[in-house]
């Protein structure tokens, strides 16, 4: 392997040093004769197929944000322990990519500098650690979190064309060590399967864009009404869930609907309440310690109004906005009760905002006894019937004979033998398309998709054209007058063109001028090996 042009000995030592854990100089290493061995490219494939692996797993890491607080309060169900966990994933993946990219950047140094690739034991077995861990994590979301493939689906539809012109840049600037590695080795099997294979994935790449779609590639005059906001429990990263303080917070936000969750107590007395039990978001335990792990149905009213239901907010601090409270709202959060679904409908009527909620649990055997309570509070309590969006499938057809004038919305999709026009659907974000988002707003259906947080996923969801989005971030998405980005196709066509054309033009730079560095450099030994010869003939004589 000939030694390629323009590298100091002290910055090849520094790079040896780091990647071989070895203090040896770059002269002593050319007078022991070291080479780059199979052994050491092998390394070095792997190397970058854990940087690869470790790279899409931080893309998977930063979507998969937006449904973070779901795993939390998984894992709080599964071992009562509350803990921000997204914190621990971005922390742990931030180390593996760094180091990966860190190794991958001194084996790439080195060959530029022609410096062997001997890669110490310690990385090595580094390095399968990290492949292990991450293929944990990949195979550990497939089985618990499939949902979340979808996401990642979803989410090229806002970062597609973003990727794109990444990962061409990246490919680019991988033509100098690669150029380099070619003109050093003398195998020409292994040249020609390297420049093949190169060859077929930047062709590949530039012609990717044939097949990236994105509801926001359109024209402005194209783009649909922003989709209402409608607040998950309330306004979840301001205020405790589920209290009336988080009903004004979202107000506040001017969210239209007031999403909740209803339970009934042991006296009959419907309540807002998510989880089976009353650990999470009260202080029960401290309360009630040997009734803590009942189901929040066998405790009667009066015992459920002694209970506090926002310290844990402050405690647990189940979201970021948690440390950014003023000191008012800390203190507002400390006098928070379970209210009543009463209560909850008085101050969405005072506040002329909807109300949509579930009525749990909805296996519980006085389930009928649960929508007789509700009914009955709901037309008490004077508030408009169209301000009640109705979630729950069970006993539908009677709700719509005492109460028929509020909205029923369906957790499912429409069904081919309809026998009545469905006007409102409420889904998982990730099982609608943007095709079918479109087709439903033709045919005046009415689309909410939960939970969206992120913006990124709310511009997406935004260019589709979905009605209304549940979300626990009101406070970032009123605050959105566009989606993120907007591209009209003959502009996304320009910069496909332009990319592409200034990448091949600078993988054809570098291949071309590391060949006449090299051929220089091959020039200068040979001149010097005669000047040596004539010399050592001289000598002789």
């Amino acid at each position: 392997m000939a030694d390629p042009p323009g590298c100091c000995h002290s910055c090849a030592t520094c790079l040896l040093c780091l990647y071989s854990c070895q203090w040896i100089t770059a002269k002593k290493e050319k007078r022991k004769g070291l080479r780059t061995t199979k052994c050491d490219c092998s390394w070095f494939l792997f190397l970058f197929c854990v940087f690869l692996l470790t790279l899409v797993w931080l893309y998977f890491a930063i979507i998969i944000l937006n449904d973070f607080h779901n795993f939390n309060e998984f894992i709080f169900k599964q071992r009562k322990l509350w803990l921000d966990w997204s914190l621990v994933l971005l922390i742990a993946t931030a180390v593996l990519i760094t180091y990966s990219t860190v190794l991958l950047v001194l084996a790439l140094c080195l060959q530029l500098c022609g410096q062997p690739l001997k890669l110490h034991w310690l990385h090595k077995i580094l390095l399968i650690l990290t492949a292990l861990v991450v293929a944990a994590a990949f195979t550990g979301l497939g089985i618990k979190w499939a949902e979340e493939w979808r996401s990642a689906r979803i989410s090229l539809q806002a970062t597609g064309p973003f990727l794109h012109i990444g990962i061409v840049g990246g490919m680019t600037l991988l033509a100098w060590p690669l150029a380099s590695f070619i003109y050093c080795t003398r195998n020409t099997g292994l040249k020609v399967f390297l420049l093949l294979v190169y060859c077929v994935v930047m062709i590949a790449l530039y012609l990717a864009p044939l097949g990236i779609t994105s509801p926001c590639i359109m024209e402005e005059n194209q783009l649909p009404p922003k989709p209402a906001l409608i607040g998950h429990r309330g306004a979840p990263m301001l205020a405790p869930e589920n209290t009336l303080m988080s009903l004004h917070k979202a107000v506040d936000c001017k969210v239209q609907v007031f999403e909740t969750d209803v339970t009934v107590s042991a006296d009959g007395v419907p309540f807002l309440m998510h989880d089976e039990e009353l650990t999470r978001t009260t202080n029960v335990q401290a309360v009630f310690p040997e009734r803590a792990a009942l189901n929040s149905t066998a405790f009667n009213w009066t015992d459920l109004q002694q209970l506090d239901a926002g310290s844990w907010f402050l405690e647990r601090k189940p979201f970021p906005t948690v440390q950014s409270l003023s000191p008012g709202d800390r203190y507002q959060a400390t006098k928070q009760r379970i209210p009543s679904l009463e209560q909850a409908l008085a101050a969405a009527k005072q506040s002329n905002i909807s109300i949509m909620f579930d009525l749990r649990p909805e296996n519980h055997s006085d389930y009928q006894s649960f929508i007789n309570a509700t009914l009955e509070v709901i037309l008490q309590s004077g508030i408009p019937l169209q301000q009640v969006l109705w979630l729950p499938d069970g006993f539908r057809e009677q709700v719509k004979q005492q109460a028929p004038g509020v909205q029923q919305v369906y957790g499912r999709k429409r069904l081919q033998n309809e026998k009545e026009p469905l006007l409102h659907v409420n889904l998982p974000y990730q099982d609608m398309s943007s095709e079918e988002i479109r087709q439903y707003r033709q045919d005046n259906i009415s689309v909410n998709l939960y939970v969206v947080n992120q913006p990124w996923l709310f511009s997406v969801l935004w260019c589709s054209g979905v009605s209304s989005v549940t979300t626990n971030a009101c406070q970032v998405l009123k605050e959105m007058k566009h989606p993120i980005w907007l591209l009209p196709s003959s502009t996304y066509l320009m910069i496909w063109i332009v990319v592409d054309c200034t990448s091949f033009l600078a993988v054809l730079w570098a291949f071309l001028l590391l060949r006449k560095c090299f051929q220089r450099r091959r020039s200068a030994e040979s001149e010097t090996d005669v000047l040596l010869t004539k010399i050592n003939s001289l000598m002789q004589e």
